[in-house]
């Protein structure tokens, strides 16, 4: 934590709600030691039995007063920018694709937010993250179990402040919305969910004559299933509306999809969003049935996201992992946190295995992309979590880090080019 404050210099974002300086003695050190702390979970009264020269009252008030939900979100995109200027970083995947999938999180019940899950049989929310095919988080979201999770998966996008900026989103079979397909396609993003229980899905023709020679068993009986695009036409402009009004963030995407499901089926707007998601989950489900390297894809996506998951939560040790604070703007922060520290030690790991690499290619191995394509960032064998935690490395400035990286990354971006005709089809 201490190295990435001095190389990324993501402490600066947080200060007094005033602007001013931080009136603190050191504060990178608090910064980081605020960070590790509210990232781990741990807490800061049981974070100051194992850190000297820290009280819990301190840690608690710079993380109460010095510490937003947006100068973290800042302090995120700051983390996942410098990582994509790392070489290594283009054996994991170019940046053009994210994967949002949500992990369960504990929480006491005598909070606004929390419910017991069906899925998971117990009380909680649910931490939603936004996972580059780099597989470093770009945004973090916590949220309500009942919540149909894919109405977040816009939201989280256009919060992205980071200059990884994708253009394709994966997720789980939840993503698979008639509105948030619409929507999706109207901003600009290319929606690919993981498809499952393929019997229960319906594609849809784009006219009543309409018939295929090899394929029109899946569309049903002739006739029925048939995109109704005069209601398109004539709700056009008005779908064009929302859409601005989304992107500019008049209205939040995720509010307008809650209101797009719920009792809306005789709503124009509904209607006309749920005609243009019909069109555009057809052609997603024709691309997914004859692309084999997409479907590669989507599921390395989702795998990732998964990953991190498990990773994330390894990293918040703290507390049995469940979240103490009944307030929704500390749990907010507490998955921030949580995905700062993960992040930063995201990035450190790719630094030691750029490193690795770079010492090998020294001693005349011979280092083909595809084999660093391979390995994951998410190690953990050389972190010791518990013990008492030094902070002298808080006064040592390192060296500079190094970026570059003598591997050509370029057969990994040949061998996932899309089928001819099928990226531009929607």
């Amino acid at each position: 934590m201490a190295r990435t404050a001095y190389w990324v210099e993501w402490w600066r974002r947080f200060g007094p709600p005033s602007g001013n300086e931080p009136k603190l003695t050191d504060p990178l050190g608090r910064y980081v030691i605020v960070t590790f702390v509210k990232g781990t979970n741990m807490g800061p009264y049981e974070a100051a039995r194992h850190i000297p020269g820290v009280s819990g009252h301190e840690l608690s008030y710079v993380a109460n007063k010095h510490f937003s939900i947006m100068l973290l979100n800042e302090a995120v995109a700051d983390l996942v920018n410098a990582h994509a200027r790392l070489d290594i970083s283009q054996a994991c995947g170019d940046g053009t694709a994210v994967a949002a999938d949500g992990t369960h999180m504990d929480t006491y019940l005598d909070n606004l937010l929390s419910e017991t899950s069906v899925r998971y049989g117990k009380p909680g929310g649910i931490a939603y993250h936004h996972v580059s095919d780099t597989y470093i988080a770009l945004f973090t979201h916590f949220i309500p179990c009942g919540v149909w999770e894919a109405v977040y998966i816009i939201e989280g996008l256009l919060k992205n402040t980071s200059e990884v900026q994708p253009t394709t989103v994966h997720a789980d079979t939840q993503g698979q919305s008639f509105p948030v397909f619409a929507l999706a396609h109207l901003l600009g993003f290319d929606l690919m969910p993981r498809i499952r229980n393929w019997k229960e899905l319906t594609f849809y023709r784009p006219s009543k004559q309409t018939e295929y020679v090899h394929i029109d068993s899946l569309f049903g009986e002739v006739g029925k299933n048939v995109i109704d695009f005069d209601l398109i036409e004539s709700q056009f402009r008005h779908l064009m509306r929302v859409a601005v009004s989304v992107r500019e963030g008049a209205i939040s995407s995720s509010t307008l999809l809650k209101r797009l499901r719920s009792g809306s089926r005789k709503n124009a707007t509904y209607a006309a969003f749920r005609e243009v998601g019909r069109v555009i989950r057809t052609v997603q489900l024709l691309r997914y049935l004859c692309d084999a390297p997409l479907r590669r894809r989507v599921t390395a996506a989702t795998n990732k996201v998964e990953s991190f998951n498990r990773f994330s939560q390894w990293i918040g040790f703290g507390n049995r992992g469940v979240i103490a604070d009944n307030d929704p703007v500390e749990q907010e922060k507490a998955m921030k946190f949580n995905a700062l520290l993960t992040n930063a030690v995201i990035f450190h790991n790719a630094l030691d295995i750029a490193e690795i690499v770079r010492q090998l290619l020294e001693e005349g191995w011979e280092i083909a992309p595809e084999d660093l394509a391979h390995i994951s960032p998410y190690l953990t064998e050389h972190i010791n979590r518990f013990g008492e935690y030094s902070t002298h490395e808080l006064g040592i400035q390192p060296e500079a880090y190094e970026t570059k990286l003598d591997v050509d990354f370029t057969p990994l971006r040949e061998q996932d080019l899309p089928v001819a005709g099928f990226s531009t089809a929607a």
